[in-house]
């Protein structure tokens, strides 16, 4: 077979070629989450409020989807990029498998404890059986996220973004279009509430599943599930994890820090108010950070395969470009939260008292934009030179060592306005984490590379 093109296309028309769709689609998966937001905080402020507890049980989800893609897309591209095509097989049939059964298991785990989960942040009865609603559905039917992630990753690992956007719009598309449908009761749909938005919100996982096996089967011809015999591989499913789970821990830090945040917010300082401005500021930094997420996604599969082929020069070009583009975006975030968060916040149909509260968190917040991007990235090289352990240590310091911390302290001495501070301390913290962890690596895997 000839070489595929990210080990021969020039290597800044191969990047922005494959992180362009990404980035497209994967601002309207944001997009949709801000609409859904949106719809939501139209019911009530407690109904926005329960959703922003839900969101660390969504974010595991998610992370358990990613990181196990993660590690299937770095197995398949540098088995490619090794000529290896019976292993990049391999690679994608486990993938599918991981993807069901992870969904299986957060199935059944999250029907039991969807109430303990919401009982211990919050003793509003309006907002426990809201969150409680939601998540069931979101949970018992996630196996349209997992294969839909999956999917787009088989699709990411042989460089067909262009792919993936289609499968992440249609899933997109789907929910931004129900969404009001759904919660209003439109048409021949009777008005769910709360449970609305989240059936609109599985609805459109299911389609875009459908959609990216689609997509793999007609046109992904590099990898096939049915080409070789599918067997378990306890050996080969240790190799995936052993790059999986670090990125999965570190994303579902970000359940862990969210929270340990809602719990200070709710608990400590006893402001739903604060826990909906939390929720609304994740909800708008995905706009910042999804296209540099997007970026990631091509980026990894490139330096996978380069890697693989030992292309070292192409390898420093891919990070250095994307470093560039990852602040540039940054800055750009930075700029829209510094001048307009009340214009932000007004979105959301918030009150006074949460316009006031979260002008000032928006502001101090988006400082640490300037420090996110380089970190980002680099975070991402790590997994793709089969180093996500370093990734995970970092992202371990900034949520869990420093920022949880640094929060708790905060709101203990200064109350509600000084919290949001521990973002910045932590941002800085990590940055100069990551950056001795890059160089290490730099060091070790990329320099001995021939020229």
């Amino acid at each position: 077979m000839e070489e595929n093109k990210m080990g021969t296309m020039p290597v800044g028309k191969l990047l922005y070629s494959m992180a362009l769709p990404m980035i497209i689609s994967m601002m309207v998966q944001a997009l949709y989450n801000i609409v859904d937001s949106m719809y939501v905080s139209r019911i009530s402020e407690a109904a926005l409020t329960a959703v922003s507890l839900v969101f660390p049980i969504q974010n595991l989800m998610i992370a358990i989807a990613t990181g196990t893609g993660v590690g299937i897309n770095a197995l398949l591209s540098r088995a490619l990029g090794a000529k290896q095509f019976d292993k990049a097989d391999k690679a994608a049939q486990h993938g599918v498998f991981l993807g069901i059964v992870s969904s299986l298991v957060i199935m059944v785990l999250m029907f039991f404890l969807a109430s303990p989960f919401m009982s211990v942040q919050t003793d509003d009865p309006v907002i426990h059986d809201g969150g409680v609603v939601y998540l069931r559905i979101c949970c018992c039917v996630s196996i349209g996220l997992f294969v839909q992630i999956t999917m787009e990753r088989l699709l990411a690992s042989t460089g067909r973004t262009n792919l993936t956007m289609i499968s992440q719009l249609a899933g997109a598309i789907i929910n931004i279009i129900m969404d009001p449908v759904m919660i209003f009761g439109y048409g021949p749909f009777p008005e769910m509430g709360i449970a609305g938005a989240a059936a609109a919100t599985v609805l459109g996982q299911c389609i875009g599943a459908l959609i990216g096996i689609w997509l793999n089967h007609h046109y992904n011809h590099e990898i096939s599930l049915t080409r070789i015999p599918f067997r378990i591989d306890p050996g080969f499913i240790r190799e995936v994890y052993a790059i999986a789970v670090p990125s999965i821990v570190m994303v579902s830090i970000g359940s862990l820090m969210t929270f340990g945040m809602n719990m200070i917010l709710m608990q400590q300082l006893n402001s739903p108010t604060g826990a909906a401005v939390f929720g609304v500021y994740f909800k708008l930094n995905s706009i910042i950070f999804m296209p540099v997420f997007g970026l990631n996604n091509a980026m990894v599969p490139i330096i996978a395969y380069n890697y693989g082929a030992r292309h070292k020069a192409r390898i420093k070009q891919t990070i250095r470009d994307s470093v560039i583009f990852g602040e540039a975006v940054m800055l750009i975030g930075f700029g829209f939260f510094q001048l307009m968060p009340d214009r932000l916040l007004a979105i959301f149909n918030a009150s006074e008292e949460m316009t006031a509260i979260g002008t000032h968190a928006l502001r101090v917040i988006s400082l640490s934009f300037l420090f996110a991007g380089i970190c980002v990235v680099l975070s991402s090289v790590m997994q793709a030179m089969g180093k996500a352990f370093y990734s995970m240590i970092t992202s371990i310091a900034r949520q869990l060592v420093i920022l949880l911390p640094s929060a708790w302290i905060l709101a203990k001495l200064s109350g509600l306005d000084a919290v949001w501070w521990s973002f910045d301390i932590a941002e800085i913290a990590s940055l100069l984490l990551m950056t001795a962890f890059y160089r290490r690596t730099k060091k070790q895997l990329i320099d001995p590379l021939p020229e």
